[in-house]
């Protein structure tokens, strides 16, 4: 029986795609803590991760992986708030019927209308102009859920933020 080896499950924060990690010996970090896993390990960069082991699907997660997703999501898109505000800036129509900010969760016509009509009058600053002006309560949390929706579904119709 081959000796098992200590792993860290990653969530990217570009793609939002999952890993797993092999740590280095020794090395010591926590849920929540970002880690380079880029291929720099002659800057050092790579400090804390000695390999991906692979690239995982969401139903290979732990449920202690599954647990902390949403927070480690909800971190990755505050993190990035300018490119998550500019999508509500951004995103178009996708129909006559529909708006692409509709796929937000939470987020229905009445609220998209709402959107809509602070835009014209100005873009959006951030999360806290968002919620101030178009009444949005936690942006960022209805983000993160979209974004595990499209990590945990295969066959969406259509990915926001999540490459596939």
């Amino acid at each position: 029986m081959g000796k098992k080896e200590p792993v860290a499950y990653a969530v990217g924060d570009e793609e939002f795609k999952l890993f797993m990690l092999v740590p280095k010996m020794n090395a010591i970090f926590g849920v929540g803590d970002r880690v380079y896993i880029g291929k720099d390990t002659a800057a050092k960069k790579r400090d804390v991760i000695d390999h991906v082991k692979s690239r995982i699907g969401y139903g290979e997660l732990t449920n202690n992986a599954l647990a902390e997703l949403e927070y480690a999501v909800v971190e990755i898109v505050k993190l990035h708030e300018d490119r998550f505000i500019r999508f509500f800036n951004e995103a178009q129509a996708i129909s006559l019927r529909k708006h692409l900010l509709e796929e937000i969760p939470g987020l229905g016509k009445k609220s998209v209308e709402e959107i809509l009509r602070e835009r014209e009058k100005a873009k959006f600053t951030g999360f806290a102009d968002l919620t101030e002006r178009a009444k949005i309560k936690v942006p960022e949390k209805l983000v993160a859920r979209r974004i595990i929706e499209e990590i945990e579904s295969p066959d969406l119709k259509r990915y926001l933020f999540v490459s596939k």
